[in-house]
């Protein structure tokens, strides 16, 4: 057993009020606070505020298909490579998702696309 897992194995056994009081020591000893992370985490700390994370992945849903089904059906099956059938479900069975997780230019690029033929698109 190392000696990083002998300490975890020290500090796992302790009770409640003998992990603050370490916690209490490790910050004098090393001048350190363990309430800053927290505090990032709660939306404080620096940047005043909850920075959302960007989001990477994204799905592509139709919430309505227009005037032009075939044409929805084409542009489905050319983004998705379904069969006729399927990309056929896809937009008979709408509202649903279309494509999932794609990245934001391509998702926007589908969005575009449905737009285009009259159907109606959300991107979450």
């Amino acid at each position: 057993m190392s000696k990083v897992d002998e300490i975890l194995e020290s500090i796992g056994s302790l009770t409640v009020l003998e992990a603050a009081e370490l916690k209490e020591k490790m910050e004098e000893k090393f001048g350190v606070s363990a309430a800053a992370p927290v505090a990032v985490a709660a939306g404080g700390g620096p940047g005043g505020g909850a920075e959302e994370e960007e989001k990477t992945s994204f799905d592509v849903v139709l919430t309505g298909i227009g005037d032009k089904k075939i044409q929805v059906i084409k542009v489905v099956r050319e983004v998705t490579n379904l069969g006729l059938k399927e990309a056929k479900e896809v937009v008979d069975n709408a509202p649903g998702p279309v494509k999932e997780g794609v990245t934001k230019e391509e998702a926007e690029t589908i969005k575009a696309k449905l737009e285009e033929q009259g159907a109606t698109v959300e991107l979450k």
